[in-house]
């Protein structure tokens, strides 16, 4: 029997789980807000919040300088190609590890997180030799194919987990069938898990996005995405808060609309097999 909730305790929830929200999405607020102002108004003290002479010059100034259509098409091709590859090598590597498990099955998805704990500066030389000897540097190729290992351990890990929750008699009786191995892994799993894949697939595309470090230190102008635009606007004369909070607020744009139509799928995902 559920416990009963009282207006007063749904109210205090509502009300706190608003607050929560509003300061999680204070930084992305104020810097949409400085973005519209001049340079002048957005270091003023104490800070101008919405009584000044709103602006769109930030923004022309941007894409004057900087062709923001051509980052954001780097930034497309680099997040989307480098998740549906780790999806398409995960996919067969959760099944083999949720409905063929060997002895090592737990310790080797326990070496693939591992991997994750690694600060990536330590292996920046390596791979940045590798790139430059096989003229890898500054393609979109390049960091389709780094961002596809960096991510590939935390895609095989939730494809395991949401693997694990299909009842195994209903790949056993796909076998009875007749169906084949591709059969079963086509047809029977993967309609079952599309809520698992679909979060899946969101959480790494905004991964590689919002990646930096390997964007930074393996580009320099021709495949440079969204991340590298918005740096550009830190020089060594200073920080020119306007401009950045513009270049900042057109790189997250394109992601907030995406998370925000994608939501539901997210959160049904993210939750797949939590309630039974």
């Amino acid at each position: 029997m559920s416990r009963a909730v009282t207006p007063q305790r749904k109210a205090f929830n509502t009300a706190l789980a608003w607050l929560i929200g509003l300061l999680i999405f204070f930084p992305i607020l104020w810097t949409v807000l400085t973005s519209f102002k001049t340079e002048a108004q957005a270091i003023a003290d104490p800070p101008i919040w919405f009584n000044f002479n709103w602006t769109l010059e930030n923004y022309f100034t941007v894409q004057e300088r900087s062709n923001y259509f051509r980052h954001f098409w780097n930034s497309v091709v680099i997040s989307v190609g480098s998740t549906v590859i780790g999806v398409a090598i995960a996919v067969p590597a959760a099944w083999a590890m949720a409905f063929v498990p060997g002895k090592q099955t737990k310790n080797l998805l326990m070496w693939m997180l591992s991997t994750k704990m690694l600060p990536p500066v330590g292996v920046l030389v390596p791979i940045y030799l590798i790139f430059r000897s096989v003229g890898l540097l500054d393609t979109k190729l390049g960091l389709v194919i780094v961002l596809t290992l960096i991510n590939l351990p935390i895609i095989v890990w939730m494809l395991y987990t949401y693997f694990r929750e299909i009842p195994v008699d209903i790949l056993e009786a796909a076998r009875m069938d007749g169906a084949s191995l591709r059969n079963e892994v086509i047809y029977v799993l993967l309609p079952m898990a599309v809520p698992g894949i679909a979060s899946t697939l969101l959480l790494n595309i905004i991964l590689a996005w919002n990646e930096a470090f390997w964007t930074l230190n393996l580009t320099a102008a021709k495949a440079a995405p969204l991340t590298a635009f918005i740096a550009s606007y830190s020089s060594p004369e200073g920080l020119f808060y306007a401009k950045l909070s513009a270049a900042s607020t057109m790189a997250i744009a394109p992601i907030l609309i995406m998370g925000w139509f994608s939501q539901k799928q997210l959160v049904r995902g993210l939750t797949f097999g939590a309630v039974k």
